[in-house]
């Protein structure tokens, strides 16, 4: 048994050795810049990448990826336990405005082989980039300090329950006070005051938040979950493009964005 310890051990730190925070903000900081050019030859990038567009599998040169984008404002997290990041752009002053979140994911060799957006535009669920922008900014996601970092299971969880909650009150979420909820370019937060809230009422049809891919960050509280939203848009019953980022304070949410793609406008609602 001790040798079995010694040798996950030693795995452990070759895997956190080999994906470490530099490599994951050196990824994030090459992606924004191949956004910002639209030019989607990233260093890091697998020749094999995969990559996934508001659901749909294509070729990344065909992307938005290879649209020039200003990024007016970012936030990423890094997961070097899984590898992995995740970026929300704010691009509000772009000629064609837009709000992306992006997953990438490392593959053994050390490279990007998996590369997923949720993009947001005009016609989109509550879809207003100026204001999430100018709300975005308001924010404050600074390092938490090691000594008050929540565990991974944590913040996962706190994710999970949030959506568990849409269809069975029942769920406890571990809401902050305050907590601001960003949905689309609206915002909950507009008033410094302990009564902001994030709570969600419970939807009226029976339903499962499923296909959900996580990226946690435990320097920033952060969690970001892709996942399809089977109950928003009329047209697409197997669930809209969706995702859900999290900021975590003390194991209470702080801040929730969501961005989530519609099929028709306004997800013909």
């Amino acid at each position: 048994m001790y040798q079995l310890l010694l040798v996950l051990a030693g795995l452990a730190s070759h895997a956190s050795a080999a994906c470490d925070r530099t490599m994951l903000k050196d990824a994030t900081a090459a992606y924004l810049k191949a956004q910002a050019a639209g030019d989607p030859k990233m260093p890091a990038l697998s020749a094999t990448v995969n990559y996934t567009e508001n659901d749909v599998v294509m070729d990344i040169s065909k992307g938005v990826l290879a649209q020039p984008v200003v990024v007016d404002f970012d936030r990423s997290l890094l997961d070097t336990n899984q590898c992995a990041t995740f970026t929300e752009i704010s691009s509000a002053t772009n000629k064609h405005p837009y709000v992306i979140h992006t997953q990438m994911r490392f593959g053994d060799d050390g490279k990007i082989d998996t590369v997923q957006s949720v993009v947001a535009d005009a016609g989109d669920w509550v879809f207003n980039a100026t204001a999430h922008l100018y709300w975005n900014k308001q924010e404050k996601w600074d390092p938490i300090p090691e000594d008050k970092r929540d565990k991974r299971d944590v913040i996962q969880a706190a994710g999970d329950a949030y959506l568990d909650s849409w269809t069975d009150g029942k769920v406890k979420v571990p809401y902050g006070s305050p907590c601001a909820r960003l949905e689309g370019g609206m915002y909950t937060g507009t008033t410094a005051t302990k009564t902001n809230t994030c709570t969600m009422p419970q939807f009226p049809e029976a339903f499962t938040i499923k296909h959900r891919r996580y990226v946690i960050d435990e320097e920033l509280g952060g969690l970001s979950i892709f996942n399809d939203f089977p109950f928003i848009d009329k047209t697409k019953p197997d669930g809209a493009p969706s995702s859900n980022f999290f900021r975590l304070e003390g194991g209470k949410i702080r801040y929730i964005h969501e961005n989530t793609v519609c099929a028709t406008r306004n997800c013909g609602r």
